[in-house]
């Protein structure tokens, strides 16, 4: 059997759905995988894939291609108008799952949380069931390539570190700067990971602290996941960075801003892990959830889902978590 898997982005979605590829894989089936081509990174270590199709700016012209696959089914993770498109031009029978939009548009606007105690994952894997597919409980997948896998870029000795990704798709979903600075003020030398747009702060970060190094803007995917790896905790926000860093099994502390953990896209662990998560949120807060994505600035204007966290218990548990870490 051969199988198209379409979820064009993000990072973190993309990380997500690696334990249906792995487990698809495993019981006899011949996966490709269609995402943009800004993501084929993190895809192409994974052994698990027999191909990649990227798609780079039109659908028309990857079609071809696909068509002369002939695949026996699709398995849409992405369920959007653009993979729909795809699910009809192919005409072989497709699967999808629930997205929940309408138990999240509840939360967000009436703040009526009826949402499924169900992770996403496992609301993928409801999606291939028909075929037979079976959860094998080993978590989530992230594949270095072999020139990133022995060593840490741009860092040297083997000090243990703090990895803090500071960035996030949305600025509701980021620390504030005064918050962050607060952060890191940590008796651990920290390392922050973010995007080109995340640098600037960094660098304000950095240049108050020598225990604190910023290489925000400076990495690509795979390099990030190796700063990663090597951590002896990650700090993240509702982020892939969050999802790579489960996937490589470290120990995380997520900041929630206006998302909730209720949305099901928490840190996911294999079923018999024993790897410390905790989850920091401003709880009892009657304007949030504010949004089940994102803002550039909060819709209230007093930002308290994140600027009411509490620093020093974050502080504290990166303590605890670190020396379990480094003992």
């Amino acid at each position: 059997m051969k199988v198209l898997i379409v979820r064009f982005s993000s990072i973190g979605d993309i990380v997500l759905t690696t334990p249906i590829i792995r487990c698809m894989a495993k019981q006899g089936i011949e996966v490709h995988y269609l995402t943009k081509s800004v993501y084929r990174q993190l895809l192409e270590a994974n052994p698990y894939l027999k191909k990649i199709h990227c798609l780079k700016d039109r659908l028309r012209e990857i079609m071809p291609t696909l068509l002369d696959e002939k695949f026996d089914h699709i398995i849409d993770l992405h369920k959007n108008l653009r993979s729909a498109r795809v699910r009809l031009a192919l005409t072989v029978k497709s699967f999808t799952f629930d997205k929940v939009n309408f138990q999240k548009w509840l939360a967000v606007n009436l703040k009526i949380n009826i949402l499924p105690k169900l992770h996403i994952v496992d609301r993928y894997f409801q999606a291939v069931k028909p075929l037979g597919i079976i959860n094998d409980g080993k978590g989530l997948d992230y594949f270095l390539p072999p020139k990133h896998s022995d060593k840490v870029p741009f860092l040297a000795g083997d000090e243990p570190y703090v990895c803090i990704a500071i960035g996030g798709a949305h600025n509701t979903k980021k620390l504030p700067y005064n918050k962050l600075r607060e952060l890191c003020k940590f008796s651990m030398p920290i390392v922050l990971i973010g995007g080109k747009e995340d640098e600037e702060t960094g660098n304000r970060i950095a240049s108050d602290s020598h225990s604190v190094r910023n290489l925000c803007g400076k990495l690509d995917f795979h390099q990030s996941a190796a700063i990663i790896k090597y951590a002896s905790l990650v700090v993240s926000h509702d982020t892939g960075m969050m999802h790579i860093a489960a996937a490589l099994q470290k120990p995380i502390i997520s900041i929630w801003g206006n998302t909730i953990p209720g949305f099901g896209m928490y840190p996911y662990y294999p079923d018999s892990s024993e790897i410390a998560s905790y989850i920091v949120e401003v709880e009892d807060l009657r304007c949030r959830p504010c949004s089940k994505i994102g803002y550039s600035t909060c819709p209230k204007g007093h930002f308290r889902c994140m600027q009411d966290q509490n620093i020093p218990m974050i502080r504290q548990k990166m303590a605890e978590l670190s020396k379990i870490q480094t003992n």
